[in-house]
């Protein structure tokens, strides 16, 4: 049997080629809606898409693995840090460093605030503050999109 390649998928867990079908639906659906809204009016489906995708393959792992009595949360966070927080640290130092030539001092100190909500997974609870994300000015929030890893990560930390 196959080893999964994706997502939170690991060695105890069956590569499903579905659930890789469903995510380029889901990327396809937001994608489309953030490049033309008019052609795709409900693309920000494709998000609870990803979610449900998520936490399907977060369960069925920690499942599995409390089955075969090899959890261990320790473990399962080492390997989500060590997955996402590669990528996480050069979008926000990417960020940071055009931002530093970019912003105003006002927004600079915002876009601060916004990378140390990120790094916290408290991206969303920082975002509710701000503007609605279906607001025009939302379009000017680089790290908007870290709301998603916020939700992910509280969810999964309650056991929702």
């Amino acid at each position: 049997m196959p080893i999964a390649r994706l997502g939170h998928e690991n060695e105890t867990t069956p590569y499903r080629p579905d659930i890789d079908g469903l995510r380029a639906i889901s990327i396809l659906l937001v994608v489309g809606y953030h490049a033309q809204p008019w052609l795709v009016p409900g693309g920000f489906i494709g998000v609870d898409i990803f979610f449900v995708i998520s936490g399907f393959l977060i369960t069925r792992i920690i499942l599995s693995q409390v089955k075969i009595r090899t959890f261990s949360p320790m473990d399962f966070y080492s390997r989500r840090i060590r997955r996402i927080f590669p990528a996480l640290i050069v979008v926000l130092a990417v960020t940071y460093l055009i931002g530093w030539f970019v912003l105003l001092p006002d927004g600079f100190s915002m876009l601060g605030e916004s990378i140390a909500a990120g790094v916290a997974f408290v991206s969303n609870l920082f975002q509710l503050r701000q503007a609605s994300y279906f607001a025009p000015d939302a379009t000017e929030n680089p790290l908007l999109h870290l709301w998603s890893l916020g939700i992910e990560e509280q969810s999964t930390f309650s056991g929702h």
